[in-house]
Protein backbone atom coordinates (compact mmCIF):
# COMPACT_ATOMS: atom_id res chain seq x y z
CA UNK A 1 0.00 0.00 0.00
CA UNK A 2 1.31 3.42 -0.94
CA UNK A 3 2.37 5.77 1.85
CA UNK A 4 0.36 8.56 0.18
CA UNK A 5 -3.20 8.77 1.47
CA UNK A 6 -4.11 11.63 -0.88
CA UNK A 7 -2.80 12.12 -4.41
CA UNK A 8 -3.75 15.10 -6.60
CA UNK A 9 -2.65 15.15 -10.24
CA UNK A 10 -2.99 17.97 -12.81
CA UNK A 11 -5.90 19.57 -10.97
CA UNK A 12 -7.52 22.48 -12.83
CA UNK A 13 -10.69 24.49 -12.23
CA UNK A 14 -12.20 27.36 -14.25
CA UNK A 15 -15.30 29.36 -13.35
CA UNK A 16 -17.48 31.06 -15.96
CA UNK A 17 -18.09 34.58 -14.58
CA UNK A 18 -19.55 36.00 -17.80
CA UNK A 19 -22.60 38.30 -17.78
CA UNK A 20 -25.88 36.72 -18.93
CA UNK A 21 -25.97 35.61 -22.57
CA UNK A 22 -28.36 38.35 -23.70
CA UNK A 23 -26.22 41.09 -22.11
CA UNK A 24 -23.15 39.71 -23.84
CA UNK A 25 -24.91 39.67 -27.19
CA UNK A 26 -26.22 43.24 -26.87
CA UNK A 27 -22.98 44.70 -25.53
CA UNK A 28 -20.75 42.36 -27.59
CA UNK A 29 -18.78 41.22 -24.53
CA UNK A 30 -16.80 37.97 -24.82
CA UNK A 31 -17.09 35.20 -22.24
CA UNK A 32 -15.06 35.75 -19.09
CA UNK A 33 -13.38 32.74 -17.52
CA UNK A 34 -11.73 32.83 -14.10
CA UNK A 35 -8.80 30.38 -13.91
CA UNK A 36 -8.89 29.49 -10.21
CA UNK A 37 -6.60 26.42 -10.26
CA UNK A 38 -4.15 25.33 -12.96
CA UNK A 39 -2.28 22.01 -13.16
CA UNK A 40 -1.73 21.47 -9.42
CA UNK A 41 0.03 18.29 -8.26
CA UNK A 42 0.78 17.12 -4.70
CA UNK A 43 0.64 14.13 -2.37
CA UNK A 44 -0.11 13.83 1.35
CA UNK A 45 1.44 10.98 3.29
CA UNK A 46 -0.56 9.12 5.92
CA UNK A 47 -0.50 10.81 9.32
CA UNK A 48 1.19 13.94 7.94
CA UNK A 49 0.19 17.56 7.32
CA UNK A 50 0.43 19.20 3.91
CA UNK A 51 -0.11 22.96 3.90
CA UNK A 52 -1.12 25.26 1.06
CA UNK A 53 -0.12 28.90 1.54
CA UNK A 54 -0.49 32.03 -0.53
CA UNK A 55 -2.23 35.38 -0.72
CA UNK A 56 -6.00 35.73 -0.85
CA UNK A 57 -7.24 34.76 -4.30
CA UNK A 58 -4.49 32.24 -4.96
CA UNK A 59 -6.89 29.26 -5.11
CA UNK A 60 -6.31 27.61 -1.72
CA UNK A 61 -9.93 27.22 -0.66
CA UNK A 62 -10.98 26.16 -4.16
CA UNK A 63 -8.53 23.26 -4.02
CA UNK A 64 -9.80 22.31 -0.55
CA UNK A 65 -13.41 22.21 -1.74
CA UNK A 66 -12.53 20.19 -4.82
CA UNK A 67 -10.61 17.62 -2.76
CA UNK A 68 -13.58 16.93 -0.46
CA UNK A 69 -16.07 16.96 -3.33
CA UNK A 70 -17.87 20.26 -2.67
CA UNK A 71 -16.74 21.41 -6.14
CA UNK A 72 -16.01 19.36 -9.25
CA UNK A 73 -12.71 19.61 -11.08
CA UNK A 74 -12.56 20.48 -14.78
CA UNK A 75 -9.40 18.43 -15.28
CA UNK A 76 -7.16 16.20 -13.22
CA UNK A 77 -7.66 13.34 -10.79
CA UNK A 78 -7.93 13.07 -7.01
CA UNK A 79 -7.24 9.70 -5.39
CA UNK A 80 -7.89 9.26 -1.66
CA UNK A 81 -6.90 5.96 -0.05
CA UNK A 82 -6.92 4.28 -3.45
CA UNK A 83 -10.39 5.57 -4.41
CA UNK A 84 -10.77 7.97 -7.35
CA UNK A 85 -12.99 10.92 -6.46
CA UNK A 86 -15.53 12.52 -8.78
CA UNK A 87 -17.51 9.36 -9.48
CA UNK A 88 -20.77 8.28 -7.83
CA UNK A 89 -19.68 4.81 -6.84
CA UNK A 90 -20.16 2.72 -3.72
CA UNK A 91 -16.45 3.13 -2.91
CA UNK A 92 -16.69 6.94 -3.05
CA UNK A 93 -19.83 6.99 -0.90
CA UNK A 94 -18.09 4.77 1.65
CA UNK A 95 -15.01 7.01 1.57
CA UNK A 96 -16.98 10.17 2.39
CA UNK A 97 -17.29 9.08 6.01
CA UNK A 98 -13.50 9.02 6.30
CA UNK A 99 -12.94 12.66 5.28
CA UNK A 100 -14.29 15.80 6.90
CA UNK A 101 -13.74 19.55 6.71
CA UNK A 102 -13.11 22.25 9.34
CA UNK A 103 -14.20 25.66 8.10
CA UNK A 104 -12.73 29.12 8.68
CA UNK A 105 -15.61 30.71 10.60
CA UNK A 106 -16.85 28.40 13.38
CA UNK A 107 -19.98 30.45 14.02
CA UNK A 108 -21.09 30.44 10.38
CA UNK A 109 -20.56 26.67 10.07
CA UNK A 110 -22.71 25.79 13.11
CA UNK A 111 -26.51 25.79 13.03
CA UNK A 112 -27.56 28.44 15.61
CA UNK A 113 -30.93 26.70 16.14
CA UNK A 114 -29.39 23.38 17.18
CA UNK A 115 -27.82 22.45 20.51
CA UNK A 116 -24.21 21.34 20.37
CA UNK A 117 -25.01 17.72 21.25
CA UNK A 118 -27.31 17.48 18.21
CA UNK A 119 -24.71 19.15 15.97
CA UNK A 120 -21.98 16.71 16.97
CA UNK A 121 -24.37 13.74 16.86
CA UNK A 122 -25.50 14.46 13.29
CA UNK A 123 -22.58 12.64 11.53
CA UNK A 124 -22.89 9.71 13.97
CA UNK A 125 -26.56 9.24 13.08
CA UNK A 126 -26.05 9.95 9.36
CA UNK A 127 -23.45 7.21 9.00
CA UNK A 128 -25.11 4.81 11.45
CA UNK A 129 -22.10 4.61 13.76
CA UNK A 130 -24.17 4.32 16.97
CA UNK A 131 -27.78 4.22 18.12
CA UNK A 132 -29.86 5.00 21.18
CA UNK A 133 -27.94 6.10 24.25
CA UNK A 134 -24.69 5.22 22.53
CA UNK A 135 -24.99 8.36 20.38
CA UNK A 136 -25.01 10.78 23.31
CA UNK A 137 -22.28 8.80 25.07
CA UNK A 138 -20.09 9.18 21.98
CA UNK A 139 -20.91 12.92 21.79
CA UNK A 140 -19.74 13.36 25.38
CA UNK A 141 -16.48 11.55 24.59
CA UNK A 142 -15.86 13.78 21.58
CA UNK A 143 -16.53 17.01 23.48
CA UNK A 144 -14.14 15.96 26.24
CA UNK A 145 -11.53 14.96 23.64
CA UNK A 146 -11.45 18.54 22.31
CA UNK A 147 -11.23 20.14 25.76
CA UNK A 148 -14.91 20.78 26.50
CA UNK A 149 -17.29 19.16 28.98
CA UNK A 150 -19.98 16.65 28.08
CA UNK A 151 -22.46 19.01 29.81
CA UNK A 152 -21.62 21.67 27.19
CA UNK A 153 -23.68 19.65 24.72
CA UNK A 154 -26.85 21.22 26.15
CA UNK A 155 -25.76 24.70 25.06
CA UNK A 156 -26.29 26.55 21.79
CA UNK A 157 -23.37 27.85 19.65
CA UNK A 158 -23.91 31.49 20.67
CA UNK A 159 -23.14 30.56 24.29
CA UNK A 160 -19.52 29.72 23.45
CA UNK A 161 -16.46 31.83 22.69
CA UNK A 162 -14.82 31.69 19.26
CA UNK A 163 -12.20 29.18 20.35
CA UNK A 164 -14.81 26.96 22.01
CA UNK A 165 -16.96 27.05 18.87
CA UNK A 166 -13.99 25.88 16.81
CA UNK A 167 -13.52 23.03 19.30
CA UNK A 168 -17.15 22.07 18.65
CA UNK A 169 -16.42 22.08 14.90
CA UNK A 170 -13.42 19.80 15.45
CA UNK A 171 -15.56 17.45 17.57
CA UNK A 172 -18.16 17.32 14.80
CA UNK A 173 -15.44 16.58 12.23
CA UNK A 174 -14.14 13.71 14.39
CA UNK A 175 -17.61 12.24 14.94
CA UNK A 176 -17.46 10.09 11.79
CA UNK A 177 -14.04 8.63 12.72
CA UNK A 178 -12.28 10.21 9.71
CA UNK A 179 -8.76 9.55 8.48
CA UNK A 180 -8.43 12.78 6.46
CA UNK A 181 -9.32 16.33 7.53
CA UNK A 182 -9.30 19.40 5.32
CA UNK A 183 -8.69 22.46 7.49
CA UNK A 184 -9.60 25.68 5.64
CA UNK A 185 -7.91 28.43 7.69
CA UNK A 186 -9.30 27.01 10.96
CA UNK A 187 -7.63 29.62 13.21
CA UNK A 188 -7.71 32.85 11.15
CA UNK A 189 -10.89 34.09 12.89
CA UNK A 190 -9.47 33.52 16.39
CA UNK A 191 -7.29 35.51 18.79
CA UNK A 192 -3.58 34.65 18.76
CA UNK A 193 -3.65 33.00 22.20
CA UNK A 194 -6.69 30.92 21.20
CA UNK A 195 -5.00 30.00 17.91
CA UNK A 196 -2.16 28.34 19.81
CA UNK A 197 -4.61 26.28 21.86
CA UNK A 198 -6.49 25.06 18.77
CA UNK A 199 -3.28 24.25 16.86
CA UNK A 200 -1.85 22.30 19.79
CA UNK A 201 -5.16 20.43 20.09
CA UNK A 202 -5.02 19.53 16.39
CA UNK A 203 -1.44 18.30 16.71
CA UNK A 204 -2.34 16.17 19.74
CA UNK A 205 -5.33 14.66 17.94
CA UNK A 206 -3.18 13.91 14.91
CA UNK A 207 -0.63 12.06 17.02
CA UNK A 208 -3.31 10.19 18.95
CA UNK A 209 -5.63 9.25 16.05
CA UNK A 210 -3.18 9.14 13.13
CA UNK A 211 -5.03 11.86 11.21
CA UNK A 212 -3.90 13.27 7.88
CA UNK A 213 -4.38 17.02 7.33
CA UNK A 214 -4.66 19.28 4.30
CA UNK A 215 -4.05 22.62 6.01
CA UNK A 216 -5.01 25.87 4.26
CA UNK A 217 -3.56 29.11 5.62
CA UNK A 218 -1.99 32.44 4.74
CA UNK A 219 -0.25 32.67 8.14
CA UNK A 220 3.30 31.38 7.74
CA UNK A 221 3.86 31.20 11.50
CA UNK A 222 0.92 28.79 11.79
CA UNK A 223 2.13 26.76 8.83
CA UNK A 224 5.63 26.49 10.28
CA UNK A 225 4.14 24.99 13.45
CA UNK A 226 1.82 22.54 11.68
CA UNK A 227 3.13 21.41 8.30
CA UNK A 228 5.47 18.60 7.31
CA UNK A 229 5.36 19.67 3.66
CA UNK A 230 4.30 22.99 2.12
CA UNK A 231 2.99 24.08 -1.27
CA UNK A 232 3.19 27.78 -2.15
CA UNK A 233 0.34 28.84 -4.45
CA UNK A 234 0.29 31.88 -6.69
CA UNK A 235 -2.65 32.65 -8.96
CA UNK A 236 -3.79 29.03 -8.95
CA UNK A 237 -0.38 27.51 -9.71
CA UNK A 238 2.19 25.90 -7.43
CA UNK A 239 5.27 28.13 -7.27
CA UNK A 240 7.21 25.94 -4.84
CA UNK A 241 6.76 22.58 -3.14
CA UNK A 242 9.14 21.65 -0.33
CA UNK A 243 9.49 20.05 3.12
CA UNK A 244 8.54 22.51 5.85
CA UNK A 245 12.00 22.97 7.34
CA UNK A 246 13.62 23.27 3.92
CA UNK A 247 11.19 25.94 2.77
CA UNK A 248 11.79 28.17 5.79
CA UNK A 249 15.55 27.59 5.86
CA UNK A 250 16.20 27.91 2.13
CA UNK A 251 13.30 29.42 0.14
CA UNK A 252 13.97 29.23 -3.61
CA UNK A 253 11.13 30.97 -5.45
CA UNK A 254 11.13 34.82 -5.37
CA UNK A 255 7.48 34.76 -4.28
CA UNK A 256 8.25 32.44 -1.36
CA UNK A 257 11.06 34.79 -0.31
CA UNK A 258 8.70 37.75 -0.51
CA UNK A 259 6.15 35.99 1.72
CA UNK A 260 8.81 35.14 4.29
CA UNK A 261 10.21 38.68 4.22
CA UNK A 262 6.72 39.96 5.10
CA UNK A 263 6.82 38.09 8.42
CA UNK A 264 7.88 40.47 11.25
CA UNK A 265 11.53 39.99 12.23
CA UNK A 266 11.18 39.62 16.00
CA UNK A 267 14.86 38.70 16.37
CA UNK A 268 15.87 42.01 14.70
CA UNK A 269 18.58 40.18 12.76
CA UNK A 270 19.21 43.14 10.47
CA UNK A 271 18.93 40.92 7.38
CA UNK A 272 18.02 42.76 4.18
CA UNK A 273 14.34 42.20 3.40
CA UNK A 274 12.41 42.67 0.17
CA UNK A 275 9.18 44.57 0.80
CA UNK A 276 5.94 43.23 -0.66
CA UNK A 277 5.17 45.09 -3.87
CA UNK A 278 2.18 45.09 -6.19
CA UNK A 279 -0.97 43.02 -5.97
CA UNK A 280 -2.00 39.59 -7.20
CA UNK A 281 -3.19 39.92 -10.84
CA UNK A 282 -6.77 39.49 -11.94
CA UNK A 283 -7.32 35.73 -12.48
CA UNK A 284 -9.81 36.57 -15.25
CA UNK A 285 -6.98 38.15 -17.24
CA UNK A 286 -3.71 36.62 -15.96
CA UNK A 287 -0.39 37.90 -17.32
CA UNK A 288 1.31 35.83 -20.03
CA UNK A 289 4.23 33.64 -19.09
CA UNK A 290 5.02 33.28 -15.40
CA UNK A 291 2.05 34.62 -13.41
CA UNK A 292 4.45 36.25 -10.93
CA UNK A 293 6.48 38.13 -13.53
CA UNK A 294 4.82 41.59 -13.06
CA UNK A 295 5.98 41.61 -9.41
CA UNK A 296 9.22 39.65 -9.71
CA UNK A 297 12.55 41.53 -9.48
CA UNK A 298 14.26 38.72 -11.42
CA UNK A 299 11.86 38.58 -14.38
CA UNK A 300 13.32 38.61 -17.90
CA UNK A 301 11.86 38.22 -21.37
CA UNK A 302 11.53 34.45 -21.02
CA UNK A 303 9.50 34.91 -17.84
CA UNK A 304 7.03 37.11 -19.75
CA UNK A 305 6.47 34.51 -22.46
CA UNK A 306 6.93 30.98 -21.11
CA UNK A 307 5.05 29.45 -18.17
CA UNK A 308 7.60 27.76 -15.85
CA UNK A 309 7.15 24.14 -14.80
CA UNK A 310 7.98 22.59 -11.45
CA UNK A 311 11.56 21.35 -11.50
CA UNK A 312 13.75 19.81 -8.82
CA UNK A 313 15.97 22.27 -6.93
CA UNK A 314 17.61 20.45 -4.04
CA UNK A 315 14.91 19.00 -1.80
CA UNK A 316 12.28 21.32 -3.32
CA UNK A 317 10.31 21.58 -6.55
CA UNK A 318 10.32 25.13 -7.94
CA UNK A 319 8.50 26.69 -10.91
CA UNK A 320 10.89 29.53 -11.72
CA UNK A 321 13.04 30.30 -14.75
CA UNK A 322 15.45 32.34 -12.61
CA UNK A 323 16.09 29.35 -10.33
CA UNK A 324 16.48 27.04 -13.31
CA UNK A 325 18.98 29.42 -14.95
CA UNK A 326 20.90 30.05 -11.71
CA UNK A 327 19.92 33.73 -11.50
CA UNK A 328 18.15 33.40 -8.14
Amino acid sequence: MSDALVRVENLSKTFDVSPPWLDRMVERIPRQLLHAVSEVNFEISRGRTFALVGESGSGKSTIAKIVVGLLSADEGTIVIDGVKMGEDTAAVRKLRRRMQMIFQDPYASLNPRMRVDRIVAEPIRAFGLASGRGVMARVGELLEAVGLSAKDGRKFPHEFSGGQRQRVCIARALASNPAFLVCDEPTSALDVSVQAQILNLMKDLQDRLGLTYLFISHDLAVVRHMADRIGVLYLGRLAELAPGRELFANPRHPYTRMLLDAVPDLDMSGRARTPVTGEIPNPIDPPPGCPFNPRCPLANERCRIEVPRLRAAGAALVACHAVEEGRA
